[in-house]
């Protein structure tokens, strides 16, 4: 699927800044985001209660990959477009599933909070894509799915250890139900603000050939990482009381 075109104004004076062609686009940035997890744990669910608002109690199983698009400001007159990739989580389709890692920036690694073995998978989801993205870089949050059956007392996997293994491997953990809503905006823009730091401090970059960010006004982002730069080693005023 083509990138949405880009809209164009007549220009005056052959003169253009940066600015204003940022101001033209529909989109500043492109980032190629990946579900990653066990099948049934929710990932289409979280996608569809993301982008449409909607949420089915049955969904057919993905069937390889299927494929979403959305919009986000990160900041003001910073618009993202997001790219989901939605994976089969079953093995007879990992051969599919494993060609997209590559071209990923950020991915959501999600379990299912009432089924412990989804929880058990996550790090050797995890650690595959690790793998297989060399030399390029993922970004992840990590999940947990179907929040809204904890007052049930199906919960299988505690809070306390979905942090644990969270901060091992370095990610920010959310707990989130498609079915109420609840956390999933927070999920997909949290990790989506993650990848976006992650460009402006050199963490992740853009490559020629690599499809996991795009950039509109390359010439833009310069400035936008000099600025942020500037801003993370400018001496800070000290308060009266220190």
């Amino acid at each position: 699927m083509g990138d949405e075109t880009e809209k164009r104004a007549p220009l005056f004076h052959n003169i253009c800044s940066i600015r204003a062609t940022m101001d033209l686009t529909l989109w500043q940035y492109q980032f190629r985001i990946i579900m990653l997890g066990d099948s049934t744990v929710g990932k289409s669910s979280l996608l569809k209660r993301y982008t449409e608002d909607l949420f089915l109690e049955s969904i057919n199983q993905t069937v390889g990959v299927d494929f979403y698009v959305s919009f986000l400001e990160v900041e003001p007159g910073v618009r993202v477009k997001l790219q989901f990739w939605d994976t089969a989580g079953q093995e007879r389709f990992r051969s599919v599933t494993r060609s997209y890692y590559r071209n990923s920036v950020g991915g959501l690694l999600v379990f299912d909070m009432t089924n412990r073995d989804s929880f058990n998978h996550i790090k050797e989801w995890h650690d595959e894509v690790c793998e297989r993205v060399q030399p390029h870089k993922v970004l992840f949050v990590l999940v947990g799915q179907k929040s809204d059956r904890d007052a049930d007392g199906e919960r299988a996997v505690s809070r306390e250890e979905a942090e644990k293994l969270a901060g091992q491997l370095g990610l920010p953990y959310v707990e989130a139900s498609a079915k109420t809503g609840h956390n999933v905006r927070e999920c997909f823009e949290l990790l989506t603000r993650r990848v976006y730091q992650g460009l402006l401090s050199g963490e992740v970059e853009l490559q020629e050939g690599w499809d996991g960010i795009k950039c509109a006004a390359p010439q833009a982002l310069q400035l936008q990482k000099a600025s942020s730069s500037q801003a993370s080693t400018a001496p800070k005023k000290k308060k009266c009381c220190e």
